[in-house]
This record gives structure tokens, sequence and C-alpha cells, in this order.
């Protein structure tokens, strides 16, 4: 499932940050050499940076890539850690899910309502519901982490005394 996870999110977001690049590239070219912009061009990029920063979203909670305050943690006993961690990870997973049911509700009322953006009129509905989806995602990754405790998330840090060399 990890490595599922890890392309389809990555895939996703790979592809929205290219899309803004090239939309970016092709914007300028056009404003510079013909005197035209691409009309809607920052509706697009905004509504793409949306599907990047989602999409990563599981993939940051999944490598424990989180910004995180671990100077007392040398302090603390693994166990504890390992404790710690759990309730973060319940905590997270509650406030995702919370969010995504929110997300999801005002979907399906943008839907209902038609709501579009300004300028290219497109539906608003599936960019949030797309969020709310990966928002749920993102709980469900803090749910099974919570499940497999470790003092740390963090890649390419050992617990102490796991044997590393």
């Amino acid at each position: 499932m990890k490595r599922w996870l890890d392309f389809l999110c990555g895939l996703l977001a790979a592809l929205a940050l290219f899309s803004i690049m090239a939309l970016t590239l092709l914007d300028v070219v056009g404003r510079k050499f013909f005197d035209h912009s691409i009309t809607g061009s920052l509706e697009v990029t905004e509504i793409l940076m949306v599907v990047v920063i989602f999409a990563a979203l599981p993939l940051v909670s999944l490598h424990g890539e989180h910004v995180v305050f671990d100077s007392l943690d040398h302090l603390m006993p693994a166990w504890l850690r390992r404790l710690q961690q759990g309730l973060v990870d319940l905590l997270c997973a509650g406030a995702l899910a919370a969010l995504a049911w929110l997300m999801g509700d005002k979907a399906l009322q943008m839907a209902s309502y038609g709501d579009t953006t300004a300028q290219l009129q497109l539906p608003m509905g599936p960019f949030v519901g797309l969020m709310a989806v990966l928002c749920g995602l993102t709980a469900l990754v803090h749910l099974l982490l919570m499940l497999q405790p470790t003092a740390h998330h963090h890649i390419g840090v050992d617990e102490p005394g796991a044997g590393a060399t």
C-alpha cells in the first residue's frame, strides 16, 4: 500500500507541479513576445497549487517529514516518545478526518450551488472534493502510523538500541 500511495500521490503532485511550470513558462513567453498572457492562468495556477499541497500531504505524513520540535526528545525514554507519537498521530487523524468531512460537505454544497471560478468558470466542487479525499487519506495514514508507533517517524533516524549499523 505504501508503494501505491507514494506512486499515486507523488505522480499527482508531480504532474500538477510540472503543469504549473509549463503554464508559467508559456504565460511569460506569451506576455514577452506576443503581448498577450494566457487567459485564466492565475486561476489554473491556484488550483494546481492546491493539488500539489494536498497530494503531498499524505506523503509528508507517511514519511514523517513534518516540521517537529524534538529538542527535548533525548530526555524522554523511548516508551514515552512512542506513546507521545501515538497520541500525536491520533490527534492528527481526528483533525484531518474532521477537516475531510467538512470539506466533503462543502464540496457537495458547492456542486449543488454550481460554484465556479471567476474567470474560467471552472466548477469548484470537484477540487474541494479532491482536497477532502486527500485529507481523509492522510487521516488514514495517521491511524495506520498510530497502530505501529515508534519513538519517531523520521526517515533515517533509528530508535536507540535498534541495532543501527
